[in-house]
């Protein structure tokens, strides 16, 4: 089977152009990291790069460093920001993986004992609540 090519009509894409608002927590000149609309957990952040890849898979290998860096440090901060017990992190590749969005992305989630994740049910979190979760990460990213 032929791979897919990239599609700049995505949503993260879309995102990343400013074409559709999201709540920033960081961003550089290869990344950003943005609330994730419908969260699995108290938190839940996306790092996206700005480069155009589907996924892992055919990313160039200059955009792993950058993206790789910005997680470890969006991890960091989301623990502490709600004095999480640990972070899962989690990136798909292609359908059978769980992939939705083509766009290389990571998910950052601070998990807690004894709390699983919510589904993805397709339930978008309100505004001001992912407002005042970017705050408070952005808060610990920048000291």
């Amino acid at each position: 089977m032929a791979e897919a090519s990239y599609d700049p009509s995505n949503i993260f894409a879309k995102i990343l152009r400013g074409e559709i608002p999201s709540h920033r927590v960081y961003e550089d000149d290869a990344v950003v990291a943005f609330m994730d609309v419908m969260p699995q957990g108290l938190g839940h952040t996306l790092v996206v790069p700005k480069a155009q890849s589907r996924n892992l898979l055919d990313a160039d290998p200059s955009t792993l460093g950058p993206l790789f860096t910005v997680v470890k440090q969006v991890a960091l901060a989301v623990k502490k920001a709600f004095g999480a017990d640990g972070v899962t992190v989690l990136q798909f590749n292609e359908p059978a993986s769980g992939q939705t969005v083509y766009h290389l992305h990571v998910h950052v989630i601070p998990r807690f004992e004894g709390i699983a994740l919510k589904p993805h049910t397709g339930q978008m979190e309100k505004p001001e609540v992912l407002a005042e979760n970017a705050a408070k990460i952005r808060a610990v990213l920048n000291g």
